[in-house]
């Protein structure tokens, strides 16, 4: 089928990048799921390949729920990261489900599964048969530490590869307060760098008209984000450690409080911090405050200084005053408050979609925007409720029929 025919089988949206292309998500949890969200974000014909009667076990992982009008309850982790995405249930180890995956894979760009290594082999369904069925297709694989290596076949959570990775050890209040990052964001970040790499896949293609194979993992993808703090040791041979709010190489830089709570302020140059301390009567000049790394040597006092400069004033009248200097500030929002944000309902950061049992509810949108060089919007914002465990399974099946009648026409 050519993507022009593959676009008229698509569900009434608006157009989006990758409309046209068929992505089959074997993916469950929130790695994989969010890697295939994102590209329905994007367009693409998302087919969510699920166990019956089960389906992903996102579906129970709550509270919190919301009972539905069926009487069923949803769980909202589950609405989080599968937007966009039809539903269809099929069990792998039947020959009537491996026959229709197999019917999905000859139509499909992409592939993306998340099992543990070695099982999508075990289900009939190695690299190089994939490519027999369709030398075309992009398949991301993601892993919890990896598909190789001496401990590749170890399962992962996020919980445990936020450990295992580090990021626990460089988030807290100090060093033995380890804490987890408070949404699972070694899993966000494997879908990312997952829809990531299959895009560049699918742009590899187009000079060579064949599929690979794209593989990140948990451990990756929180390796891949440690930034500086990662160069601190394997440049400097500084071991980095939790600190809390204050940034270890910038200083100000973090959360201070005042007489009502608390703000943040970010002097990424000396220039902010002579505002900074202009606007609040303070001397730029004190010895061991002269430059950022006097002030990093000596954080605990610039901490105290601008805390005490504060005591006495509540957080808006900090923040007006910084805005006043253009020292860059701000608040420390509860989700509520974010969402009711006019700021980022302007992004498209929140959009609203009809629920086949919960009619209609807000989810928190995608990330991207798109426009014309005239500044025209292009952005998809026709966008699909989470479904419901094998909505569309029989319009999957009819579709797949109605292909291979076209084809043997």
């Amino acid at each position: 089928m050519t993507h022009a025919q593959q676009e008229d089988q698509l569900p009434s949206r608006s157009r989006g990048p990758l409309t046209g292309t068929v992505v089959v998500d074997l993916t469950r949890a929130l790695a994989g799921p969010h890697a295939a969200m994102m590209m329905g974000d994007l367009g693409a014909r998302v087919i969510k390949v699920e166990a019956p009667g089960s389906g992903d076990e996102t579906r129970v992982w709550g509270p919190p729920f919301v009972e539905g009008s069926d009487g069923e309850d949803v769980a909202t982790y589950f609405l989080s990261c599968n937007r966009n995405k039809e539903s269809i249930a099929l069990d792998l180890k039947s020959e009537d489900g491996r026959a229709v995956l197999t019917a999905l894979l000859r139509r499909a760009d992409v592939l993306m599964e998340n099992f543990r290594p070695g099982t999508l082999d075990r289900l009939g369904f190695p690299p190089e048969h994939l490519a027999e069925l369709n030398p075309r297709l992009v398949v991301l694989s993601i892993s919890g530490f990896g598909h190789d290596g001496p401990e590749g076949g170890r399962p992962g959570y996020d919980q445990i590869a936020q450990g295992e990775a580090g990021l626990m050890s460089l988030t807290g209040s100090g060093p033995e307060d380890p804490q987890r990052v408070g949404v699972p964001i070694g899993d966000v970040l494997s879908g990312m760098y997952g829809a990531y790499g299959v895009l560049a896949a699918l742009l590899e293609r187009e000079r060579t008209g064949r599929g690979q194979v794209v593989r990140t993992s948990l451990l990756a993808s929180i390796v891949g984000v440690h930034a500086f703090q990662g160069t601190r040791w394997t440049v400097a041979g500084e071991v980095p450690l939790a600190q809390g709010n204050h940034h270890p190489s910038i200083s100000p830089y973090g959360l201070f409080h005042c007489r009502d709570g608390a703000v943040q302020i970010a002097c990424g140059n000396e220039s902010l911090w002579r505002r900074l301390c202009a606007e609040f009567d303070l001397d730029p000049d004190t010895q061991g405050l002269e430059t950022n790394a006097c002030r990093v040597a000596h954080r605990p006092h610039v901490i105290a200084l601008l805390e005490d400069t504060f005591a006495d004033l509540d957080g808006q009248t900090v923040l007006d005053r910084l805005a006043h200097a253009g020292v860059p500030s701000g608040r420390v929002r509860h989700l509520d408050e974010v969402y009711g944000w006019d700021q980022t309902r302007s992004q498209g950061l929140l959009v609203d979609v009809d629920h086949p049992t919960l009619g209609s509810i807000s989810l928190p949108g995608p990330p991207l925007r798109f426009f014309e060089p005239d500044g025209t919007e292009t952005t998809l914002r026709d966008h699909q409720s989470p479904p419901l465990l094998d909505q569309h399974g029989e319009s999957v099946r009819s579709w797949l029929t109605e292909d291979d009648a076209h084809a043997g026409a």
